[in-house]
């Protein structure tokens, strides 16, 4: 049985590492470097670094960062936001990333996906899905991950009953697909992993989704990130036996010294969750 992992998310805008709620109002953490330093020191499995940064100069200072938390840490480290061409994973991998995360260029063009996997490898490719509970109904975007026959697509927005749109543009666009069908139609394509964030929990520190993390977790064979929500130690066990996720992501509880990556490994082990023996 492969041991669950634990991952600190680090949100990167302009240099500096930030967290909101429900993808909104943020607020200055630190330094991501040091906090990276930190995980690491904690017994992190492995980081998420996002980058959320709007501008070209944006970009640039989050190549620096990345490279220096690279050369700090010897943990596996995905990377996202932003990628929408093969350039930029090339350019994340050779700036020290082992895995990127797709999110809004994967829906707009599902090839993208099976491109990146067919030239870096689906280890290296995580799908980041963004969910919202709720849905006003199928639109032509499903159109947009299959190219499968009408009565097929017919199918596919019946199950919109799972109840769960992907949304996209840091959780500002809906998108009309169903999170389910996503999820199948990302791993068909090639993703090694998916990365599941529930925007209405995000922040709030009531707990992950379970509801949507167990149906995708269910339905797919590749490992699920769940995402969102994590407010104490329970939470990530309900996520990982409920929920039935392979890790999961944690940021705020982290960054604002609730809780160490270590305490939380130690709780999780004490419940009889395998994960990593501390260094």
């Amino acid at each position: 049985m492969l041991k669950s992992r634990i991952i600190p998310c680090l949100d990167v805008k302009d240099g500096r590492v930030v967290k909101g709620t429900n993808f909104a109002s943020l607020r200055d953490v630190g330094d991501p470097v040091e906090l990276a330093k930190r995980y690491c020191d904690e017994g992190a499995d492995e980081l998420v670094y996002l980058d959320i940064s709007a501008t070209v100069e944006g970009r640039k200072t989050f190549l620096d960062t990345l490279e220096r938390t690279a050369d700090s840490i010897f943990l596996p480290l995905t990377v996202g936001g932003g990628i929408r061409v093969v350039d930029d994973i090339r350019r994340l991998l050779g700036a020290g990333a082992d895995k990127v995360s797709l999110n809004t260029a994967a829906v707009a063009n599902p090839d993208f996906i099976s491109e990146a996997s067919g030239r870096f490898g689906c280890q290296c490719v995580v799908i980041a899905i963004d969910v919202k509970k709720g849905t006003d109904g199928i639109t032509n975007c499903e159109l947009r991950i299959t190219n499968e026959s009408k009565s097929e697509i017919s199918n596919l927005k019946s199950q919109i009953a799972s109840g769960y749109e992907v949304v996209t543009h840091a959780g500002r666009r809906p998108t009309g697909i169903d999170a389910l069908s996503w999820a199948r139609e990302a791993e068909r394509r090639g993703a090694g992993e998916i990365l599941l964030t529930s925007m209405d929990a995000d922040g709030t520190k009531n707990g992950y989704d379970l509801e949507i993390t167990s149906l995708i977790s269910g339905e797919v064979g590749v490992p699920v990130i769940a995402s969102g929500g994590a407010g104490k130690p329970e939470h990530l066990f309900d996520a990982l036996t409920t929920g039935g996720a392979d890790a999961v992501l944690v940021a705020g509880i982290l960054h604002f010294g609730t809780y160490t990556v270590a305490s939380l490994r130690d709780y999780l082990r004490g419940r009889g969750i395998k994960v990593r023996s501390a260094s």
